[in-house]
């Protein structure tokens, strides 16, 4: 055996905090989704090699400056499988280089995407996915049933939708990622399909359903009441059909929905500047959603380059940032504030000037039909479990998982 492989044999992925360094590799994408946030996404900005490589090299070169445990190198697009070539490439000098400068995160490294999930089986995308299999999670992107998914998931120059080609890869997707989970995305037109998209992400055998509203101002007058509906129904539809034993949807959770305890939440949501993003011509960026193809009307926001480095001061703004120092004191003061999130490029994006202190709060209707629902659902589970007698169960099953998780 060589030393890389009983190197790589004897770690393992250490848990705890990770650095997330994301490659956006390419602009293109094969659909042209209508809620998509990339609103500046085309076929000519791709990544070269040797950019990929500065970036490796001034990221490693300056581990003082990256302490965190672990690392996640993230690769998004646009859709990232079309340069599957480039991220093996990548991927490959990665490995060596991490292991060459016996860096602290060789084999604490996880390579991660979100796809479309159009060309997964292609030979090139299998022949990768096998070679990395054991540092490796891919979540396929997936709406629900054919008729949501296709009201936004489209091709680009035309209407057809994608449901039928990301569907037929969902079987090989989850041989072998079995844990896997997909992400939805809610928006103003497909609020009536969201129970039905969800049950029916299940019977694909998708145990875990991560599931958001776009964080957008593009919610009707209305649209709370049809999202709590919705949501409600959705309740019935996994408790009665016994889903919750099994299945996870992220619109329920016991710790959405109550008043803040600042002193414990006052973190930022997300983890602008603490992440670092690295595009096509080598700008560094606090998060991809700074970038100039993820703005509608802000410039990017660019905190360094390959050739300089990370300017320190240009990033401190973003280290300084909590719940307090972006928003309003309704929200602070909010009785269902818990839970309620915020995309941190959107607040600067709909900002009324260059700030990145001015939280928005489109979704504030939406998070507290959420939250109204939410309760529906708890109230119903923990009634039918107490008839059944199968509460105590439940909640020591649930904590073996929450330790397992921690």
């Amino acid at each position: 055996m060589s030393d890389y492989t009983i190197r790589e044999q004897s770690n393992t992925w250490q848990e705890g905090a990770s650095k997330n360094i994301t490659f956006i590799v390419t602009k293109d994408c094969q659909l042209a989704c209508k809620y998509c946030y990339l609103v500046g996404k085309n076929a000519k900005e791709r990544m070269p090699w040797s950019v990929a490589k500065e970036a490796i090299d001034y990221i490693l070169g300056h581990e003082g400056d990256f302490r965190e445990e672990a690392v996640i190198w993230d690769f998004i697009g646009g859709e990232p499988f079309l340069e599957i070539d480039l991220i093996d490439k990548i991927c490959d000098y990665l490995k060596n280089e991490m292991f060459r400068r016996n860096h602290h995160w060789f084999n604490s490294y996880r390579f991660s995407f979100s796809t479309n999930g159009i060309n997964y089986h292609e030979e090139k995308v299998q022949r990768y996915i096998e070679k990395n299999r054991n540092h490796l999670s891919i979540g396929v992107t997936i709406d629900g049933t054919e008729l949501k998914h296709d009201l936004n998931r489209v091709y680009k120059h035309s209407e057809r939708g994608s449901y039928k080609d990301v569907a037929r890869n969902i079987p090989l997707w989850l041989q072998q990622f079995p844990n896997a989970a997909t992400k939805v995305t809610i928006s103003s037109a497909d609020i009536p399909y969201i129970k039905e998209s969800v049950l029916h992400l299940y019977s694909l055998g998708i145990h875990e359903v991560n599931i958001n509203c776009v964080f957008e101002d593009v919610w009707n007058e209305g649209d709370d009441k049809l999202f709590e509906e919705q949501l409600m129904q959705l309740a019935d539809g996994i408790i009665d059909g016994g889903y919750y034993t099994d299945y996870a949807c992220s619109f329920f959770s016991e710790y959405l929905g109550k008043p803040l305890d600042i002193e414990r939440e006052n973190q930022n949501w997300c983890g602008a500047g603490k992440m670092l993003s690295i595009d096509a011509a080598g700008n560094f960026y606090p998060c991809t959603r700074f970038a100039a193809y993820s703005l509608r009307s802000k410039k990017p926001v660019i905190i360094g380059n390959i050739h300089d480095g990370i300017d320190k001061n240009k990033l401190r703004p973003f280290l300084t940032l909590d719940r307090t120092t972006q928003s309003p004191q309704e929200c602070i003061d909010c009785e269902v504030a818990s839970g309620c999130a915020w995309c941190q490029g959107e607040n600067y994006d709909a900002a009324d000037t260059n700030t990145i202190y001015q939280r928005a709060t489109a979704i504030c209707k939406m998070h507290k039909a959420r939250v109204r629902a939410n309760n529906y659902y708890w109230n119903k589970l923990y009634r039918k479990l107490e008839l059944e007698g199968q509460r105590e169960e439940f909640e020591k099953n649930k904590k073996k998982s929450n330790d397992v998780i921690c």
